[in-house]
């Protein structure tokens, strides 16, 4: 499927082992597991695309949804204009860039573009 500009595009988790979270997952929901280094893992075969990364602090809310817009400075732009806050910006990483952001109630999102 084409990415879409807004659309909920991955979900990434947080784990603390990611040898048994890849165990875990594909023992009872047969996901599929590609390994990005020793800190990151994505999967796919779950209905929607995603990835564990790993954590030493404690997991609270672990899971981060990540949206796709194939311009991040202009998606960027609107989120700061309607109350938005940038918590962690745009950066690089194997396959695009992506920036975090916070809505006005708190929530933690993100947004990626392969472009």
């Amino acid at each position: 499927m084409k990415n879409k500009n807004t659309l909920i595009n991955y979900v990434e988790f947080k784990t603390k082992d990611l040898e048994k979270t890849k165990q875990f997952y594909n023992a009872c929901f047969g996901w599929v597991f590609t390994d990005y280094g020793p800190t990151y893992i994505a999967f796919e075969e779950s209905g929607i695309e995603g990835g564990f990364e790993t954590t030493e602090e404690e997991i609270v809310n672990g899971v981060l949804v990540v949206l796709y817009h194939e311009n991040l400075n202009v998606i960027k732009d609107k989120i700061e204009a309607h109350d938005g806050t940038i918590s962690i910006a745009i950066f690089s990483f194997p396959g695009g860039r992506r920036f975090h952001f916070l809505d006005p109630s708190g929530n933690e999102l993100a947004v990626w573009s392969d472009k």
